[in-house]
């Protein structure tokens, strides 16, 4: 199957003209592109002479519905789009799935670069490279500053018991997941990291709106120096819950050139080794000065990050085995997700 016809299954050219014709601006036909950067909710580039959006759809076959929730996206947007979170402007949502078979929406198209394996040029240097992480750090710290009940968000979630409900919920999912991958191989691994977790449960500070996949692949910066986070992207997975489950994630992706090498890459970039980035333990305490809040040890948060990326993952690896993507990633992971279960269990031992 050709990459037209893969789009064209996710999204049907003819009913989605239809559909926005008279809803959003311009005239004339709709150019359409599936953006296959990333291994969770499809994403495709609209545009209509001068004017550009991105439309947001969950995939052909969704395993862990929590993890791709495109209208819990769209409603954690609308909301921050009166406070000075960095977010893109959300424009139209559709519920009605018989136009392109799934729940979608349609945000602005911000212009900048996704860093993953490289900077750009023209803000590659040690100084712009510090900047980076200083950004990442100053627009999670807003983030975490919102006032969730004046901007309509205080039935978003329960902040009350928010780890312990993470953990019972991922473990259903890893539970889910697994009955389809067992036949391939067994994890144990996953329900030591899961019962060591559930027995060291930290005290969460005081509830914040927390993204829920806060790295630096899920932003975006100006190409113009000096380096400038623009928007935060990917808000499935948004709620209101503990903020240091936000830095733990963030943290649990970001490498530093004294890291030991990783058995399975995935997307664990290591860019951030490079001379000028900052360390995670600079990071912490960049967002300990500015947030104001005690952050203690955050090994249980990062030990929790890279379980629930494995959840996630195997999940990836039960469409993969049902023939339902096409993303080569996904077929790595039969190795892939043991692998991030015992750095999770080597992290809970030690020091990150």
């Amino acid at each position: 199957m050709t990459e037209t016809q893969i789009a064209e299954q996710l999204v049907d050219p003819t009913k989605l003209h239809d559909y926005l014709s008279d809803r959003v601006e311009g005239e004339g036909p709709f150019d359409i592109s599936r953006h296959i950067a990333g291994h969770s909710n499809e994403t495709f580039f609209i545009g209509r002479g001068e004017h550009k959006w991105v439309l947001r759809r969950p995939p052909a076959a969704v395993y862990l519905p929590t993890a791709h929730d495109v209208m819990r996206e769209y409603k954690v947007l609308s909301a921050l789009a009166v406070t000075s979170v960095r977010a893109p402007k959300v424009v139209l949502a559709c519920d009605d799935v018989s136009v392109i078979g799934a729940p979608f929406y349609l945000m602005e198209r911000v212009e900048g670069a996704v860093i993953r394996d490289a900077v750009p040029k023209t803000i590659d240097d040690l100084t712009n490279r510090q900047l980076i992480g200083e950004e990442l750090v100053r627009a999670l710290v807003e983030l975490h500053a919102v006032d969730f009940g004046k901007v309509g968000l205080e039935g978003f979630g329960k902040p009350e018991g928010y780890l312990q409900r993470q953990i019972r919920r991922w473990s259903g999912q890893l539970e889910l997941a697994t009955s389809i991958t067992v036949t391939q191989r067994p994890v144990p691994e996953m329900w030591e990291v899961r019962d060591w977790l559930a027995s060291s449960v930290p005290v969460s500070p005081a509830p914040t709106v927390v993204h829920g996949d806060y790295k630096l692949d899920n932003v975006m910066f100006a190409l113009d120096a000096p380096a400038r986070l623009v928007s935060i992207f990917d808000w499935e997975m948004a709620t209101l819950g503990d903020p240091l489950a936000d830095l733990g994630w963030l943290l649990s992706f970001w490498r530093q050139a004294d890291d030991p090498p990783e058995t399975f890459e995935g997307d664990l970039p290591r860019v951030t080794a490079a001379p000028g980035f900052m360390t995670r333990a600079e990071l912490i305490d960049l967002y300990a000065s500015l947030s104001g809040r005690r952050v203690g040890d955050l090994r249980w948060y990062v030990v929790a990050a890279v379980w629930k990326l494995a959840c996630l993952l195997e999940g990836s690896y039960g469409r993969h085995l049902m023939g339902t993507t096409d993303d080569p990633f996904f077929a790595r992971l039969e190795e892939g997700v043991p692998a991030l279960a015992r750095r999770a269990l080597e992290i809970g031992k030690g020091a990150f």
